[in-house]
């Protein structure tokens, strides 16, 4: 069963407001640095909550699965994903008549809707979806105290 979150909508406001700062930001102060690329909001999510886990999958085509990195702060996941590409015009035997890089970069943060056992994860890439399960911790029962009413 799942417990509902009161904070939910606000929690996606503040996810949703984040990402429109990150986009400001970038247009005022020069990031990112000549000829690199941060995108957020092309990383396309899916969160589903089942009885044991959450599930995490994300969107990044072309990138290779060395160049994810993934990481859990308290309730939020955090998909990070980097790249360099290169691309070469002219006669292999001449001078280089065009040569162009480019690092790209996309990065993404969501709420997790239960607490997590971050050591049990696991992450799978494929066809350019990454695919994170996050098993739920299970509630301990020492936490919860009865309380007589006298």
């Amino acid at each position: 069963m799942r417990r509902s979150n009161p904070f939910e909508e606000i929690e996606r406001t503040f996810e949703r407001m984040s990402r429109q700062f990150d986009e400001m930001g970038r247009q005022w102060d020069g990031w990112p640095p000549s000829g690199m690329q941060v995108r957020s909001h092309d990383v396309s999510v899916d969160v589903a909550d089942y009885d044991d886990s959450v599930v995490v999958m994300a969107d990044l085509p072309g990138y290779e699965k060395e160049e994810i990195d993934l990481t859990i702060d308290g309730d939020r996941l955090s998909i990070a994903a980097s790249r360099t590409r290169e691309s070469e015009s002219g006669d292999a035997a001449g001078e280089y008549v065009r040569r162009e890089r480019r690092s790209e970069s996309v990065r993404r943060s969501v709420t997790l809707p239960a607490a997590v056992d971050e050591s049990a994860a696991s992450a799978t890439y494929a066809n350019g979806v990454l695919t994170v399960r996050l098993p739920k911790l299970e509630p301990d029962e020492h936490d919860s105290h009865r309380i007589d009413v006298e």
